[in-house]
């Protein structure tokens, strides 16, 4: 029988240094050695998430993190001061017609969203909770 006792999910990166820096001094996320040369980062809500090296990691295609969070506008001011880019996607990139402002924020199409990516190249976003 299928028993699992805990589950977690995993991403890699090219530079752990660097991710440990940005999900943890730029996002603010509880960060540990997660044992055999990996990262645990807490998530809000108390789920772990694990980040191990690869030498030839390939940035995600699809939106790998999200956040959940009050007012998305209020957080990408919050992330564009920490430095993070959130207009990642041109007006002609973001499948099609679901186009992001000026600030990188998508609206009026569903739950306001804003993607930006860790040092690795990983999407992440900021929605709407």
């Amino acid at each position: 029988m299928f028993s699992p006792t805990h589950a977690f999910c995993g991403f890699s990166v090219n530079n752990l240094d660097a991710a440990r820096a940005f999900y943890s001094d730029t996002l603010g996320l509880a960060v540990a050695d997660g044992g055999m040369g990996t990262l645990r980062i807490t998530l809000p809500g108390g789920a772990d998430v694990t980040i191990y090296p690869k030498e030839t990691h390939e940035p995600a295609s699809f939106t790998i993190l999200n956040f959940a969070v009050d007012d998305v506008e209020a957080a990408v001011d919050a992330l564009n001061e920490r430095g993070v880019t959130t207009k990642i996607y041109d007006d002609s990139s973001l499948m099609g017609a679901l186009a992001t402002d000026a600030k990188g924020i998508m609206r009026g199409h569903g739950p306001e969203i804003a993607w930006f990516t860790d040092p690795a190249g990983n999407v992440l976003s900021v929605i709407a909770a």
